[in-house]
């Protein structure tokens, strides 16, 4: 199976995820680092701006605890997709990912096959069980991208994130192996 590939049924150049290139740092810089490209849940104030540049130089933004990678639509980047390694358990871990697109690519179902690669991506080469994924309760889209790309909506989680001032509640979302066809 081609991870990397639209699935069955999409339209010809569909979603692609690729790693990110030197080229891609000033979008990823403006996803995580400017209040109108990162959009109105993504945005948590401004912060290192050398912190990506570095951490692609030191590995590529891809190492055994987590990564970044690019979703594409027609070879154009669409945003960023992200995952890192969370305990779940003494021996246990699973996957928690993020994904913020670029203003024009949002409402396009983007985000729903971005979601839907990057796991089966991480079910395909890593040999944890479980992904989660939250957004705030009031972000409607994404929570319907969730759902969308298989995730299940386990419950909120009260007090979770500060963002703007404000302490947000948000909802859980996860996706398991047998959940997602490779149990």
């Amino acid at each position: 199976m081609d991870v990397h590939r639209p699935a069955a049924g999409a339209a010809p150049g569909g979603v692609v995820l690729r790693p990110a290139g030197e080229s891609d740092l000033d979008l990823l810089e403006a996803l995580t680092n400017d209040p109108d490209t990162a959009g109105e849940y993504q945005w948590f104030g401004w912060h290192d701006p050398g912190y990506l540049r570095r951490r692609w130089r030191d590995h590529g933004l891809l190492s055994a605890d987590g990564g970044m990678l690019v979703p594409t639509m027609d070879g154009r980047p669409a945003g960023l997709v992200s995952w890192h390694r969370t305990r779940t358990g003494p021996q246990a871990y699973c996957w928690k990912i993020g994904l913020v697109l670029l203003p024009e690519a949002r409402g396009h179902g983007i985000g729903t096959e971005a979601h839907r690669l990057l796991v089966r991506y991480l079910f395909a080469h890593t040999q944890f069980n479980r992904v989660e994924a939250t957004t705030e309760v009031e972000n409607r889209a994404e929570q319907r991208a969730l759902e969308k790309a298989g995730f299940v909506r386990e419950g909120v989680l009260r007090g979770f994130d500060f963002r703007d001032g404000q302490w947000r509640d948000h909802v859980q979302y996860s996706v398991i192996r047998s959940d997602f066809g490779d149990g």
